[in-house]
């Protein structure tokens, strides 16, 4: 099987998956326009940054796995992938550490002044009256949007500076909150209003798209620090801007609306020169660190893919089964059994959902249990039992999880 790299990425812990078969071709100058080309015989596809289309989906027909060498895969059309079957995976959590340090060296800077007093200095001003003025971290409150991996770590790293954590998420309890030792915000607007100190670790999903936006930012104490280090789309960028100038807000950004997709690409944003914003060209994850531990979680996806039944980290699979009957068939381990069950099935316009076998010691007989969508007729079942080499057959009712 061939593995293509559709961006640039650790190698290293990759090489293990050449011992089980695996061809792995690096192309990290692939873009979302080329990557289509790129895709022909290709049964793995790893990416970071690189947007998976359905055109490049319906381009890969050999494809049986993507993998998103990262958190979230806002990046990949995964209902494309589904309508194909392909496997959509991904890394969370092993960024979460490298996020959260960016996330409180922005802290740290912008209530410094951090990246100005150097400019100052570079340009020979010595300007110490002026940045003396900082308010300090010890003892102000942090309002965290998110607890996620990457929202758990920036809560462990704020407290070492003496900072206050409150939070916000959707699955967060008041109940959770007490055992995480933060203060408990029932929207994000009531957060804000807490929060000297406003960090975003949201992922991006359709429900969290725009979610920041002017409410949060009206409620924010004047002069508060906003940082998001998550995705632009989560943000309300032209409500950030007009609250800069009307609350004095300090930002610290690692993402933006239209980054260009490789490196040295010129980019602007009218966010640059509005008050006190510092910026990052989406690093967040990209430490030394984050990278070996998400390539060998890469690895750890693709080896259990090829070796195991289950993929580890796959977000499209259903979660509840549409199948409301299981056949449970016992028979002899011969060739053609469990074909001639299949098209009986067939013939009567039972669908099978899912099926899993099992041998028993001595690989006499086997045990086959298939998840189908409705009720097998007595007919059915009369037909499939009466193959000599059917030992049993029964149809269970399947609780209803919807």
């Amino acid at each position: 099987m061939r593995l293509l790299l559709a961006d640039k990425m650790d190698t290293q812990a990759l090489d293990e998956l050449r011992v089980l078969g695996i061809e792995i071709i690096s192309r990290p100058e692939l873009t979302k326009d080329t990557l289509p080309a790129a895709l022909d015989g290709i049964g793995i596809l790893v990416v970071r940054s690189t947007e998976v289309t359905a055109r490049a989906i319906e381009a890969g027909r050999h494809l049986n796995l993507i993998v998103r060498a990262g958190a979230g895969v806002n990046t990949i059309d995964v209902p494309a992938a589904s309508a194909r079957g392909i496997y959509v995976a991904n890394c969370p959590g092993k960024n979460a550490i490298a996020v959260a340090e960016l996330t409180m060296g922005l802290v740290l800077a912008l209530d410094r002044r951090v990246v100005d007093a150097t400019a100052e200095l570079r340009a020979g001003r010595w300007e110490k009256a002026k940045y003396s003025q900082a308010q300090g971290l010890y003892g102000r409150r942090i309002g965290i949007a998110g607890l996620g991996a990457i929202g758990r770590e920036v809560i462990a790293r704020a407290r070492s500076f003496g900072l206050e954590p409150h939070a916000w998420s959707r699955s967060l309890s008041p109940g959770r909150a007490q055992k995480l030792d933060v203060g408990y915000a029932r929207t994000l607007e009531e957060l804000a209003a807490r929060s000297d100190v406003f960090t975003v670790h949201l992922p991006l999903v359709e429900r969290t798209r725009g979610i920041i936006g002017k409410n949060v930012f009206d409620a924010l104490p004047e002069g508060a620090i906003v940082v998001n280090t998550a995705r632009s789309e989560i943000m309300d960028y032209e409500a950030l801007e007009e609250a800069i100038a009307k609350k004095g807000l300090r930002v610290g950004l690692d993402v933006f609306p239209n980054e260009p997709e490789k490196s040295s690409a010129p980019f602007e944003s009218r966010l640059f020169g509005k008050g006190t914003l510092y910026a990052t060209p989406h690093i967040g994850a990209s430490t030394e660190q984050a990278q070996r531990a998400i390539a060998m979680e890469t690895a750890r996806i693709i080896r259990a893919f090829l070796t195991e039944e289950d993929v580890p980290n796959v977000v499209n699979i259903c979660a509840t089964s549409p199948a409301r009957y299981a056949v449970v068939l016992r028979m002899l381990d011969k060739v053609g059994v469990l074909a001639n069950t299949l098209s009986v099935l067939k013939r009567h316009g039972i669908n099978i959902e899912e099926i899993s076998n099992t041998v028993f010691e001595g690989a006499t007989a086997t045990c086959t249990k298939m998840r189908v969508s409705g009720r097998p007729s007595d007919a059915c079942l009369k037909e499939i039992a009466a193959f000599a080499e059917v030992l049993h057959v029964d149809v269970v009712a399947l609780p209803n999880l919807a």
